[in-house]
């Protein structure tokens, strides 16, 4: 498919699949995510050509008028979606697969300065949340999401969904719907309840004098706490 094509592709993907795209005259003002795919695509364009200047160039202008940072080198599959886009930033050795979803504030980008492969590979059908950071020679496969703010330095496996910082693999199984942020777990709160409960389990298994010194000292601690509380007011 040549470039021509692609852009026309991409610019009816946002029409069929954004709920808040109410008329086509929007296309030109609110979609800066689409606008630095366009740049991108001619960018690209010229760069498989051999020419360096002209790809950096039309990347610097795609850069200013959208937020958004593209290395020319970087390989776009099919239907690609920057959705808001301000801040985004994709480097040199980056692939994306197709009907990818990115949101604003992602980087994809290297943790190595040596020549090569240094940039993530997303697979087909993967969501990128809003903030995350996916860094590094790694493969986020297909049909997979990674949730907002993450951090994701190693391989997420297909069909899942990973978070946190450094991210972990939370959930396994193919999510159809393109978002389900509300679906994506609370690392921390999952966290102190294990916590919570190991204590209560080494707690049981004292005898009962140690219990009670422990139950003192819980409530010296609380009547601390309670004092500092008050001494703020």
């Amino acid at each position: 498919m040549n470039v021509f094509k692609l852009i026309k592709e991409d610019f009816a993907n946002v029409k069929r699949n954004d709920p808040a795209l109410h008329s086509t005259f929007e296309l030109f003002f609110n979609y800066p995510g689409l606008w630095a795919l366009m740049f991108h695509r001619i960018a690209h364009w010229f760069y498989g050509k051999g020419l360096r200047f002209i790809p950096r160039l039309i990347s610097a202008i795609g850069m200013f008028l959208t937020m958004i940072d593209i290395h020319p080198a970087a390989k776009f599959g099919r239907r690609v979606f920057i959705d808001h886009g301000v801040g985004v930033v994709i480097g040199e050795t980056a692939i994306i697969g197709d009907d990818v979803l990115i949101y604003q504030q992602v980087t994809l980008g290297g943790v190595s300065t040596t020549k090569g492969k240094r940039h993530p590979t997303l697979g087909n059908n993967v969501v990128i949340g809003a903030g995350s950071k996916v860094l590094g020679n790694i493969t986020i496969g297909e049909n997979s999401k990674v949730g907002a703010n993450s951090v994701v330095v190693k391989d997420v496996p297909p069909n899942s969904t990973a978070i946190g910082i450094p991210a972990r693999v939370l959930k396994r199984g193919y999510d159809k719907s393109p978002l389900s942020h509300d679906k994506i777990p609370d690392v921390n709160k999952e966290i102190f309840e294990y916590l919570l409960r190991r204590i209560e389990v080494l707690e049981a298994a004292l005898p009962k004098t140690k219990q009670e010194k422990i139950k003192e000292k819980d409530h010296e601690l609380e009547e601390l706490y309670d004092n500092f509380i008050h001494s703020m007011d």
